[in-house]
């Protein structure tokens, strides 16, 4: 199931991309101070909005996902050493 709906998400995404780069296939000038480059605007706007996603991503991953995950670990060693020391009392 899951296999048909990323096939699916798939073919979405690569017939938008499709779509934007030909309906915005004029040539504009991207200043990035030390390089001029000429791409068509298409791929200006799919490189863009690319970038944003993977940065969003990775924000969202660096400060709620990582953060949990350290408090994760700390909570699952602080129930190993306190069940370990609960054994040791049962068995002094």
């Amino acid at each position: 199931m899951y296999r048909i709906i990323f096939i699916i998400v798939i073919t979405l995404a690569i017939a938008m991309g499709l779509l934007v780069g030909t309906l915005n296939s004029d040539m504009v000038s991207v200043d990035l101070l030390w390089v001029q480059l000429e791409w068509p605007l298409g791929l200006l706007v799919l490189s863009a909005l690319s970038a944003g996603l993977f940065l969003g991503l990775g924000l969202a991953w660096i400060f709620t996902i990582l953060p949990l995950r350290v408090q994760l670990r700390k909570l699952r060693n602080a129930r190993v050493s306190g069940s370990s020391g609960m054994l040791n009392n049962i068995n002094g």
